[in-house]
């Protein structure tokens, strides 16, 4: 599966098949949300929310994929991502993209 954030692939004739998407919720337990709220008095990365959205974005891709797989699809064009928060250390992460087959 061809995965990018442009509108056509180099070289390939594009038959649009249909908008796909994968989503996921995460948060972190209790005791890394509070190292994490330590972390804001001083300052820096807060390492544990990074690794818990580049996890996210993993899960939802892979379910974006998944949902363009079922439709036999070759590559997903125009992939985007959105976060939003739920609720205090909680995150929602959305991935989504136009599901295409190639023509001959």
């Amino acid at each position: 599966m061809i995965l990018v954030n442009t509108d056509f692939i180099t070289g390939k004739k594009l038959e649009t098949l249909s908008l796909v998407k994968g989503s996921t919720i995460r948060s972190k337990h209790l005791g890394k949300d509070i190292m994490a709220g330590l972390k804001t008095i001083v300052g820096g990365e807060l390492t544990s929310y990074l690794e818990m959205l580049n996890e996210a974005r993993a899960i939802a891709t892979k379910r974006m994929v998944d949902d363009a797989e079922k439709l036999g699809a070759d590559a997903i064009i125009n992939i985007r991502f959105a976060t939003s928060s739920i609720a205090q250390g909680a995150a929602e992460v959305m991935a989504y993209g136009t599901a295409v087959k190639f023509l001959p």
